[in-house]
């Protein structure tokens, strides 16, 4: 079992006081220097695409403050993206877990200073039967003050684990609202492109119907086999299903934004309006800049540099601390006399305390420290080659979503015509009905894959930013 050897001194010589007065001021950090963990990182993006006028030269203004959802130039977006800022509940939740981590710190930063505290009482007391009369009173006022040097730089470390702690709590904060917001932006965007695909959808409905009408005149008139109309009718069976599909997935979409926004489904609902399939460009940067602009890394860096303050705190134990006492009180039998300056009782005391023996336990605490420290690195460099994974996934999908529009918009435009050409044919009874189906389809496929892909840009610039911190700068993880 662990003993604590304290001794209290009330005379000290003055060469002793003014050594520890001197360590004191001067204190004596026993845990090790902080350094930034070395992570692996590249010159440049394996992924960039090349294309001309793809990577602008600046970053774009908005991206620079953080608005980064005004890059796609929705007014309707940008109002839902302040709402969620204000409303969403996962971001209060970050914002508390910031304000505790404020408290905190200042908590951990009282510690280095006087502890002074003002106590008072008074009694009466006396004795009832037996001809005993009369009563006694007393009273007491004191005032006390405690303060414990920092000598070997305890309290400091942990002020500054507790500064660590918060600043990883201020980019845990900007994780969660980078996170919001990307949601709300990919459910809107899903939104817009439902809408447009309802469109499409509505369309083709109509002219199925105008198909089926076609194929049931020709059939009761001879021309064509009962099979043509049943075709037209499977046909647009399919696609009123595909209808209720969007509208379910639009429904869906629309309800994660209510709740994002922080209200029920119930009590929001978002018109059809028009789609802007705008992608915007974003410019990456240097992978090594990527290190201060993602919330992640840095609050796993902080992590870190918590961790590292926790070796010192540990280590501190090994060596004795002191406290300081004072007190100033009086106590008398009548509450005029209280206040009485020449009958005070006054103390000044120093206590020392040294672990003499604890079976290796101080030893195993800053062992755990430091295997703390060594997992919290680890952690770090996994979350740096992460974010790079991240950020080159995503320009992949740029730039491969950019070849898939074009090539989709081309097989679109050409599916289109041969539907009107089969069409033709058929109404001048030179193919079967069966071509004209497939040429429907065929040409309803491709219109919807040029919408969902791109939507897909957007979501993959979307993530691209994400990827990139959103615009977030961490002033402490700057070049020193």
């Amino acid at each position: 079992m662990p003993k604590n050897k304290t001794i209290s001194l009330f005379f000290m010589p003055r060469s002793l006081c003014g050594l520890l007065i001197a360590a004191a001021l001067g204190g004596c950090a026993v845990g090790p220097a902080y350094e930034r963990p070395e992570a692996a990182s590249s010159a440049a993006w394996k992924e960039l695409p090349t294309a001309p006028g793809w990577v602008p030269a600046t970053p774009a203004d908005a991206m620079a403050r953080g608005e980064w959802w005004k890059l796609f130039g929705d007014p309707v977006l940008d109002q839902l993206a302040e709402r969620v800022q204000v409303d969403n509940q996962n971001i209060a939740v970050a914002v508390a877990a910031y304000t505790q981590a404020q408290a905190a710190v200042r908590e951990q930063r009282a510690s280095l200073f006087p502890t002074v505290s003002l106590s008072a009482s008074t009694r009466r007391s006396g004795q009832t039967g037996g001809g005993a009369s009369g009563a006694t009173g007393s009273s007491s006022a004191a005032l006390g003050a405690s303060w414990e040097p920092d000598l070997w730089g305890r309290l400091r470390a942990s002020v500054s684990s507790a500064q660590a702690q918060a600043q990883a709590s201020e980019a845990d904060l900007a994780a969660a609202r980078l996170s919001m917001l990307g949601s709300l932006a990919i459910n809107y965007f899903s939104l817009r492109e439902a809408d447009v695909e309802l469109a499409t959808l509505s369309t083709t409905i109509d002219g199925y119907e105008r198909s089926l009408t076609i194929a049931r005149n020709r059939y009761e008139a001879a021309i064509a086999a009962q099979t043509d109309v049943l075709q037209a009718q499977t046909l647009l069976a399919n696609a009123r299903q595909q209808r209720a599909a969007l509208m379910r997935d639009r429904a869906t979409s629309e309800h994660a934004i209510a709740v994002l926004t922080g209200v029920p489904p119930a009590n929001f609902s978002l018109p059809v309006a028009e789609w802007k399939p705008v992608v915007p460009i974003v410019s990456p940067g240097l992978p090594s800049e990527l290190l201060q602009r993602r919330p992640d890394i840095a609050a796993a860096e902080r992590a870190v540099a918590a961790a590292n303050e926790q070796i010192g705190i540990q280590r501190s134990a090994y060596f004795p601390s002191f406290t300081f006492d004072a007190s100033l009180g009086r106590s008398t039998t009548r509450w005029s006399d209280l206040f009485n300056a020449s009958n005070a009782l006054w103390s000044l005391g120093l206590s020392l305390t040294q672990v003499v023996f604890d079976a290796g336990a101080i030893g195993a605490r800053v062992d755990q420290a430091k295997g703390a420290h060594e997992g919290a690195v680890a952690s770090y460099r996994q979350t740096v080659l992460a974010a790079f994974q991240a950020v080159e996934d995503q320009l992949t999908a740029l730039d491969s979503l950019a070849e898939q529009v074009a090539q989709s918009r081309a097989a679109s435009a050409a599916a289109d015509r041969t539907e009107q050409q089969t069409d033709n044919r058929y109404r001048a009874g030179q193919v079967n009905y069966t071509d004209v189906v497939v040429a429907q389809v065929s040409a309803l496929n491709a219109r919807r894959s040029v919408l969902q892909l791109q939507v897909a840009q957007q979501i993959a610039a979307i993530g691209l930013i994400q990827a990139l911190g959103g615009g977030w700068q961490a002033s402490w993880m700057a070049p020193q």
